[in-house]
Order: structure tokens, then C-alpha cells, then sequence
């Protein structure tokens, strides 16, 4: 029943929309119109000025033929990374491309034209479902920060589904929680010729801090990650200052903490043996550091209705939906921490984030096929919303 010209010609539409995070104006005014159309009441929350983005956070709310049974969620998110601007889609032999000078925008842009597509199909043929609350957020690429001002006041659903990944075999149920480590050490500028023992290299002091730390996957849940360093304004002076950024994913939330408080420790120690070492009435170097917590982790219980739907739908499918666990953060991470459920779908989308990602229509015409059959069972399994047992 999916009609794979429409899917295709309506991802080509809205990758064409510049959207990169922060200026998804012109996307969310086209996905307001496409939902009205559709019959959705549709919401815009106030997450707009709180993420510095030219709109707030989509929801579209349909109210579906059987009305006394919990909303599912379905969610995407409207921005892209950079380089996202001018994008030119090209199609050969079934799949999508950008022209290689952009990224495609099929993150998550495919999501979106799966999830309106089902919808249309729902409708027009008059499959009986029921409520479907759409939740389409803005800077997801920057740190989920749509979600995390989302209005969650306006949200009656308590599970769904994210569509924000890549196999169309598998369902995502666990995701490492994430903390942001930034560093300030102040050292002491100084001519680094005529004298150079006068001054405290900041960028040696962080150099040593980091070389105590572990990088890269610590264990099979856990990873740490220094990505950044900046500092310095010339090659004739000792640098006075420098700023590092790191992160610490886990899906244990212990070991999250435990990872990130020895990464603090490293730098505290490097500066504090310094400054016992080297007294000075000024007090330098000194250290400033801040830790961000950035999402919780996700786990979704292998026996909840969103797993079991899922399966169900791909078995009668003639298929095998695989749970899976992914190291990168989404949506669901953050309604998670808010009591919602979600597991993560598929959509086909490849190499993303790169100037080579693309993605096949025929993997968009099978991902929407399993939103398809998904929603129909829902209607069939969910709780009445007068209480009661599971269906099925």
C-alpha cells in the first residue's frame, strides 16, 4: 500500500528545504502545512528561543478511528548537520545522494517522509488506528536540545517510536547516557624567548592531564572522548590559557560517573602537584571545571508492548526485527528521562553526517511498511484508556 513515487518525491521535497540546526523555520512552516492537510491539529511549543532556533518543536496531534486507547508517539527531527545548505538530491539506480559537495539530509529527513506517508496510507485506504501524537523536534543534531526544552505538558503519549536510525532490521532499545566535560587551565603567559621560565604553559599543563586519562572504549558500555583543544595566541608566548571539551558515554550510569569524576581528577591533580611544586603569590596555574550532564541513559525492557509490537509487525511482515544497542544519543534518550518509551527504527539512511550518506528508497518503502503494520497493531494491543490489561 505505500506508494514508494510519493515517499521518494516527498523526501526529495523536504531535503531540498534548508534546515540545519538552529534555521528549520522554512521545514517546520512546509511540515505544518503537509499535517494540517492531513487533518492533524498541530502545536508549536516555546522550545524556539530556548534552543536560538527561528521555531519551536512540532506536534501533530490525529486523532485516529478508535479513540479510547493511548496515543502513540511518533517521532523525527526536522534539522541537519552541516554542510547542509543547497543541497542538490540526485537519484541513480534507486538510491538517493547529495551531488558530494553536502550531506544528504536523510537524517533525519527520511524519518519524516516515512512517518507522513504511513499516515497518508492510513487514511486514504481507512485502516482503523488509534491516536497518533507526531513530535517532530528542532536541534537534535547539536545536543538534543529540542527535546530537552520540548513541552512535555503537551504530550498525552507515553510510548512510541523514534525514527532516527539506520538498519530497517532492528529496533534500538539501549543508548549510553552522556556527560560534557569542559576545561579551563590558566597558566602564566610570558615572552617564550627572553623569559620563558617566568611563564606557565597552560597547553603543557592540559597535555599532561590528558596523557593520565584513558580515551576511546574503556569497556564494552563505556567510552571517553577529548575533542576539543583550544588555546594559545602566538608561537613567541607561553600560553596562558587553554580550553578542553570532552565526553563520557556509558550505558551504565555508574560507571558514567565513575569515568567522568577520574577524568576530572586528572586535571585537578596536574595543576594541583604544579602549584605545590611551584608556589607563586598569584596562585597560578589554576584549573576550572565544569561537567554537563547531556542524557540519561536508555533501556528499554525487552518484554515492553513497544518491543512486542515491533516483532509482531515484522513477523507478519515475513520478517525478523532484531533489538539493538546503539553508542550514539537521540530523542528517545531524553523522553525517556520525561516517563516515555521509545524504541529507535530504521530507515536505511547511510554514512550520515558525511558529504557521501545516502539511503535507498526501497529500504524508505520497507521502514514505512513496519511503522505501517506497527500503528495497525497498536490499535489492537494498546491499554483502554479506562485501565485495564494489555490486548493480545
Amino acid at each position: 500500500m505505500i506508494n514508494p513515487d510519493r515517499l521518494g518525491n516527498l523526501f526529495k521535497d523536504l531535503v531540498h528545504i534548508d534546515s540545519v540546526s538552529k534555521k528549520e523555520g522554512a521545514v517546520a512552516k512546509t511540515l505544518e502545512k503537509i499535517f494540517r492537510s492531513m487533518g492533524a491539529e498541530v502545536v508549536i511549543d516555546g522550545a524556539g528561543p530556548k534552543a536560538g532556533s527561528e521555531t519551536g518543536n512540532l506536534i501533530a496531534r490525529f486523532q485516529g478511528t478508535i479513540s479510547d486507547v493511548e496515543p502513540l508517539l511518533l517521532n523525527a527531527h526536522m534539522d541537519t548537520v552541516q554542510p547542509g545548505e543547497g543541497i542538490k538530491v540526485l537519484f541513480s539506480d534507486g538510491t538517493f545522494s547529495s551531488d558530494g559537495t553536502t550531506v544528504l539530509g536523510a537524517d533525519d529527513k527520511s524519518a519524516l517522509a516515512v512517518i507522513i506517508e504511513t499516515i497518508r496510507v492510513l487514511q486514504e485506504n481507512k485502516l482503523s488506528h488509534g491516536p497518533l501524537e507526531v513530535v517532530v523536534t528542532i536541534c537534535e543534531e547539536i545536543g538534543l536540545v529540542g527535546a530537552k526544552n520540548l513541552d512535555y505538558s503537551l504530550i498525552k503519549a507515553r510510548y512510541g517510536y523514534c525514527v532516527d536510525a539506520a538498519d530497517t532490521e532492528g529496533i534500538v532499545t539501549q543508548a549510553p547516557g552522556a556527560n560534557r566535560i569542559n576545561f579551563k587551565v590558566y597558566g602564566r603567559d610570558a615572552h617564550a624567548g627572553a623569559a620563558p621560565e617566568k611563564g606557565i604553559n597552560a597547553i603543557q599543563l592540559a597535555s599532561r592531564a590528558i596523557s593520565r586519562i584513558r580515551i576511546g572504549r574503556i569497556d564494552e558500555e563505556t567510552t571517553a572522548n577529548i575533542g576539543m583543544i583550544e588555546g594559545g595566541t602566538a608561537t613567541n608566548i607561553v600560553p596562558g590559557l587553554v580550553s578542553v571539551a570532552g565526553e563520557v558515554r556509558s550505558h551504565n550510569p555508574q560507571k558514567l560517573d565513575d569515568e567522568t569524576q577520574n577524568i576530572v581528577q586528572s586535571f585537578e591533580q596536574e595543576v594541583s602537584e604544579y602549584r605545590e611544586a611551584h608556589p607563586s603569590e598569584d596562585g597560578l596555574p589554576r584549573l576550572e571545571a565544569a561537567v554537563r550532564h547531556d542524557f540519561s541513559v536508555l533501556k528499554v525492557p525487552e518484554d515492553h508492548l513497544v518491543i512486542a509490537m515491533a516483532k509482531e509487525a515484522a513477523a507478519r511482515l515475513g520478517r525478523e526485527l532484531k533489538t539493538k544497542t546503539s553508542g550514539g544519543g537521540s530523542d528517545a534518550n531524553i523522553f525517556f528521562g520525561h516517563g516515555i518509551v521509545a524504541g529507535i527504527l530504521g530507515t536505511g539512511m547511510k554514512d550520515v553526517h558525511t558529504v557521501r550518506e545516502t539511503i535507498r528508497l526501497d529500504d524508505m518503502v520497507r521502514s514505512a511498511e513496519l511503522l505501517l503494520e506497527i500503528i495497525q497493531l497498536h490499535e489492537r494491543r494498546s491499554r483502554p484508556l479506562s485501565g485495564g490489561e494489555v490486548h493480545g
